[in-house]
């Protein structure tokens, strides 16, 4: 096989049944593509307890500085119900032009994209680069995110692997190739509220204490109170309430505690604990009004990025522009993606394919857009190298 033929590249990759957490023949397959051009291939196996094994693969051609990171990931999500496919979901075929298979899209065709364009520039340039190029691909992305980038990007940093800016392959662009860079993300904050009561027959409410109404309460006052207006970079900041429970299926018992959980998209007006200590005020002022007993707990792994124009967002805004003739405009929307580790480590952006039908039946990508994002790749890292970003 080509390895610098994106199609060909991406249906070996959507042949590979990557479903999270299993790495399917997806990273041996990227091996085998990266060595014979020089590329230094190592993978690495993350564990923790209480999650499964995830199998990581980072890969490097040449010691110099800068090194141009691309990240994504190999694994996909399942395809539900596959009789509901028009065509195999890990067939990888192609009918008028447009391929079909689960990760075309998200993310395995911009893999296969940035794989092909370094490959040809390395041939162009016979193996020598001004540079470093190097991959980080994980198998974690769509499944907890606790064994992949997290964990590769610390054994980069305990191995001397220094990045100096990254690109994200996530499908970006919301209908046509080119329309959208992503410069940031909001943060992501999840909480889950407990209201306390006291469980006791529905007939003799006097002698129990109904939590549900002071969980609404609390609930009202969260959902109902914002938290900003958003500002030039950012949409306003969000808070939804995703789960109601309580632990009763008897209609003539008043329940012993009542429970929420919501979900919290921020902007840069906030940090983690600037929302955390919001949502504690919120809830700690309606309480006061309906003498709650309650408790609340956070959880969530992205914090709020913005990468400012500059060298890197521009480099990407002038090869898009060359190759299809429309100048993206710089967003932040959306949800997370491995950008929200990787904006630590240096500057990030995100480019990929259009994400109208990422995670979809009949996930697809029209061929002519594999052809184009590889070229708009192939051009980036010319001019990355070239300008010195």
């Amino acid at each position: 096989m080509d390895f610098k033929d994106p199609v060909a590249l991406a249906q070996a990759l959507i042949r590979c049944p990557s479903v999270t957490p299993e790495e399917g023949g997806a990273l041996s397959l990227l091996e085998e593509a990266l060595r014979p051009a020089g590329f230094g291939c190592k993978r690495l196996v993350m564990r923790e307890a209480g999650t499964p094994d995830v199998d990581n693969l980072y890969a490097r051609l040449g010691r110099k500085q800068p090194n141009l990171c691309f990240a994504g990931h190999t694994d996909v999500v399942p395809v539900g119900d596959a009789g509901k496919w028009t065509h195999p979901p890990f067939g990888a075929e192609i009918h008028d032009g447009i391929l079909y298979g689960r990760g075309a899209v998200d993310m395995k065709g911009a893999i296969a994209a940035f794989v092909a364009a370094t490959l040809r520039l390395v041939e162009r340039h016979g193996g020598e680069l001004p540079g470093a190029i190097s991959l980080l691909i994980t198998g974690d992305e769509e499944g907890p995110s606790i064994n992949g980038t997290m964990k590769v990007l610390d054994w980069m940093r305990d191995n001397g692997e220094v990045m100096d800016a990254c690109i994200v392959g996530e499908p970006s662009n919301p209908k046509s190739l080119g329309e959208e860079i992503k410069i940031g993300r909001r943060g992501s904050l999840n909480a889950e509220l407990i209201v306390a009561g006291k469980q006791g027959h529905a007939a003799y409410p006097a002698l129990a204490e109904n939590p549900v109404p002071k969980l609404a309460r609390l609930i009202d006052r969260l959902s109902s109170m914002p938290l900003d207006q958003g500002n030039a970079d950012f949409e306003p900041s969000s808070l939804q309430v995703t789960v109601l429970s309580v632990p009763n299926t008897a209609t003539n018992v008043i329940p012993n505690e009542a429970r929420a959980k919501f979900n919290i998209r921020y902007n840069n007006l906030w940090t983690r604990p600037k929302a955390e200590a919001w949502v504690r005020e919120q809830c700690a002022a309606a309480a006061t009004e309906v003498s709650a007993r309650w408790e609340v707990s956070f959880s969530g792994t992205g914090d709020v990025f913005l990468t400012k124009p500059g060298p890197l967002v521009e480099t990407m805004k002038g090869a898009v522009a060359e190759v299809v003739g429309r100048t993206p405009v710089l967003t932040t929307n959306g949800g997370t993606s491995d950008a929200r580790f990787i904006q630590a480590y240096c500057p990030v952006i995100e480019f990929g394919l259009t994400n109208a039908l990422a995670h979809h039946v009949d996930e697809r990508v029209a061929v002519s857009d594999l052809q184009a994002l590889t070229r708009i790749y192939e051009r980036f890292i010319e001019r990355y190298f070239t300008v010195g970003v």
